[in-house]
């Protein structure tokens, strides 16, 4: 396989965007790159559909790791480019065809520049969701090589190419998927009386909801209750049997994401009794929070101001939810954004981020994991 760029590789990528724990082409492609730029310091190992590499140092103390998440979302692309995904209704409309192109471009300059230190390159699946982290963590491939310390970034749209934005403690929420399904008695639409109309039980209780975050948690902490989609019935005149509610929840600490959790419960239980229905409760998956490392933070923050491409903002935490803070919870290290400025946001179906800020990013890790990884006594 011939040599690639970096902006090569990310179109390659971004045509072949999948979902979690099915993103075989995927791995294919990373493995075929991997090999073509490997040496003899290079050990793969692979992980369900993720791949784990490490390059071993001159003189290792420590393992550093940098991890990159591989899968795409369900989302039609809008994006009209001449690259766009080749899958029907799946896209990297979250920047994850960004993170790996960037992992590889710092794993090859530090195949061709070594440091004293073991470094692994950690592509990890279903980020999206069911959450490939944990599992991953918990892995014999993973321990076997687990990290002294762990970076990642995130894509970020609102910022310019050449910022990064970061902070030391608590970066990324708590998350939690909802989903809720009602089931009371259907009927048709002339007789209400015979019936248990679930679409009204749905709509009663979408606005019950929303008194959590308002009545329910503490107005200095943050939370957020979202119900997104909403289906019921079958027919306009057939009062519905079933409703289901889908949505999220997201707070800045655990103890208010219990709180949330518990409420739920309790206002869905109370549905049952006001409707005479029954009704079921899944939180689905659920991310911890991403809280970063102060001192690894505050070292990185300090080095990035010496980079003359790069500018450092210290920003504040975002109520997005990313399952890196799996591995943050286990292992001391840090996530930071990367500025690609594009006018549409991350989850979009017209998302499109300049192709310049790959270079930025390959730059700076590789400057940051050089310094890092011939650092002794830490």
């Amino acid at each position: 396989m011939k040599q690639m760029s970096l902006v090569e590789i990310r179109r390659a990528l971004h045509r072949i965007p999948e979902i979690g724990f099915v993103e075989f082409k995927t791995q294919k492609l990373l493995l075929e790159i991997i090999q073509s730029i490997r040496n003899d310091r290079v050990e793969i190992k692979t992980w369900k559909t993720g791949i784990l590499v490490k390059v071993k140092g001159s003189n290792p103390t420590k393992i550093i790791g940098y991890r990159a998440d591989i899968d795409g979302l369900p989302i039609i692309e809008e994006t009209n480019l001449s690259f766009s995904s080749m899958h029907a209704n799946e896209m990297h409309a979250c920047g994850h065809d960004f993170h790996m192109t960037i992992a590889i471009g710092v794993l090859q300059h530090l195949i061709e520049n070594p440091v004293d230190d073991d470094v692994v390159f950690i592509f990890q699946p279903a980020e999206e969701g069911p959450g490939g982290a944990e599992p991953m963590l918990k892995s014999d491939e993973f321990k076997e090589w687990k990290p002294d310390m762990i970076i990642a970034l995130h894509i970020a749209p609102e910022y310019p190419v050449g910022t990064i934005a970061l902070k030391p403690g608590l970066l990324f929420a708590n998350t939690s998927e909802l989903f809720i399904d009602l089931k009371g008695k259907g009927g048709h639409a002339a007789y209400p009386h015979q019936t248990n109309d679930m679409v009204v039980a749905a709509c009663s209780l979408v606005s019950q909801l929303q008194s959590i975050v308002s009545r329910n948690i503490n107005p200095l902490e943050s939370a957020v209750v979202t119900i997104g989609k909403i289906t019921g019935g079958t027919v306009q005149n057939v009062i519905a049997e079933n409703a289901r509610l889908e949505g999220t929840m997201r707070t800045l600490s655990s103890k208010a994401m219990d709180k949330v959790k518990n409420r739920v419960q309790s206002l869905v239980k109370g549905t049952e009794i006001a409707f005479d229905c029954s009704a079921k409760i899944d939180f689905g998956s659920g991310y911890y929070q991403v809280f970063n490392n102060e001192k690894l933070t505050e070292e990185f923050m300090e080095f990035t101001r010496t980079e003359s491409n790069v500018e450092v903002i210290e920003c504040q935490e975002a109520m997005t939810g990313e399952d890196f803070g799996y591995m943050l919870k286990e292992i001391p290290g840090f996530m930071f954004w990367l500025g690609v400025d594009s006018p549409y946001g991350l989850h979009h179906s017209k998302l499109n981020p300049k192709e310049d800020a790959l270079e930025v990013a390959v730059q700076l890790l590789s400057s940051y994991l050089k310094r890092k990884g011939n650092e002794k006594g830490s």
